[in-house]
């Protein structure tokens, strides 16, 4: 079963025990994540947006790094004009531990139950 999440503004596919990187979260200890498409083994595939909202993804938070520098260079031809900056971005490394989808069917209260059977009943007959 694999899952795929928006963490950060960007979208990852996730399964269980997947290590990865997502940008900084502001968080420790255990995230949820609401999934925006789920997928089990046997091929069926989940993306109806009310099924989606009681599913979610549980990670938890490994640690942080920083990515590499990009670097940034401004020149204009024939003006002076120079311009040099650097960026870093920190990243949050999660693991994934449980993707859950609670698809409950309603239950049926007896006296429902009791007068379809009723029904079923007498069209066979």
């Amino acid at each position: 079963m694999y899952a795929i999440i928006r963490a950060g503004g960007k979208q990852s596919k996730v399964s269980e025990g997947d290590v990865i990187d997502v940008e900084r979260l502001k968080a420790t200890g255990e995230v949820t994540f609401t999934p925006l498409l789920i997928v089990k083994d046997d091929g069926t595939v989940v993306s109806d947006a009310k099924k989606l909202e009681k599913a979610k993804v549980t990670a938890e938070v490994v640690g942080e790094h920083r990515g590499d520098k990009v670097e940034v260079f401004k020149y204009k031809n024939k003006t002076g004009y120079r311009r040099r900056a650097g960026h870093r971005q920190t990243y949050t490394t999660i693991k994934i531990n449980k993707i859950t989808q609670t698809s409950k069917k309603k239950k049926k209260t007896a006296s429902k139950a009791a007068a379809e059977d009723k029904a079923a009943a007498a069209e066979e007959k």
